[in-house]
């Protein structure tokens, strides 16, 4: 009967002596001695009837048989270390529902995002995109697991993901904003930033006209590119085709805010437990 069965671990020897042509340095890498893995090579030669290497000055270099030997071994350890994460991952029933505001899932969300996909390959994550209000109504219902929002509410457990600087920000291209009165770029209320502009430039006395409004934050970009106006955001929006306008217009400091991930005071499933730990600052 003919040979059936490839010993992992002499694979993982032969792979390493392969790819740095010495059984010394390959040694380290295994954590065995230098005879332990000439041990190890011989017997593997020996099960499979072959001479895996020659030697050339102090190297050690694969024959052909070698050579086709490696490609099969990286390809069943890579299966094997595969099968290996599948095994140890986590398995969640259901997708956590994730509800959040539009500045967070513009700016914040997407690392996070991706830091839950290398985590938590078989988490699935539910978006949902709303105001402040329907946001802590769907949380308060059982409608969403988590909220990610930049508005206090007491009654939900929180943590603070990051707090970040408010800035005025306008395109690149704006060049009429010299205008006794500020041309302003707004979201419909309620909205955290519009309050904490409009009382900041009444706080100041300076004079203001909405230019634009609108309901979506890509909307709200659309019309900062344009040179429509100035709109107070945090710094996490900044992109290359805005630039803050701060002191350029004399305007005065804006308060930071907190983006908050909040959940149910009895909420204590396995899925959102993990994603908060996930999510918090450590």
């Amino acid at each position: 009967m003919g040979l059936r069965n490839l010993d992992l671990g002499l694979l993982r020897t032969f792979t390493a002596v392969a790819e740095r042509e010495s059984f010394a340095v390959a040694a380290e890498t295994v954590f065995r001695s230098q005879a332990a893995v000439s041990q190890q090579m011989q017997r593997l030669e020996s099960v499979l009837g072959c001479t895996l290497f020659v030697r050339i000055g102090r190297n050690k270099r694969l024959t052909d048989q070698g050579a086709r030997l490696l490609e099969y071994a990286k390809r069943i350890m890579s299966l094997n270390d595969e099968a290996c994460r599948a095994m140890a991952q986590d398995v969640f029933d259901f997708p956590v529902k994730l509800g959040a505001c539009a500045d967070g899932v513009d700016t914040l969300l997407p690392d996070y995002l991706a830091l839950c996909a290398e985590t938590y390959p078989s988490l699935r994550i539910e978006i949902k995109v709303g105001r402040s209000r329907w946001l802590a109504s769907a949380l308060r219902r059982g409608d969403i697991d988590l909220m990610l929002d930049l508005e206090n509410h007491d009654e939900f457990r929180r943590i603070v993901l990051r707090t970040s600087p408010v800035v005025w920000l306008s395109g690149t291209r704006a060049h009429h904003l010299q205008s006794p009165t500020l041309p302003l770029v707004l979201i419909d209320s309620p909205c955290v930033f519009r309050r904490m502009a409009l009382e900041s430039l009444e706080a100041q006395n300076r004079a203001w006209r909405p230019t634009f409004q609108t309901t979506t934050v890509t909307g709200l970009r659309a019309a900062l590119r344009a040179g429509l106006g100035i709109t107070a955001r945090t710094i996490e929006m900044l992109t290359p085709d805005l630039k803050v306008v701060d002191q350029e217009l004399g305007l005065a400091p804006l308060p930071s805010v907190s983006y908050q991930l909040y959940a149910r005071m009895d909420d204590s499933s396995d899925a959102t437990r993990k994603l908060t730990e996930l999510f918090s600052p450590t």
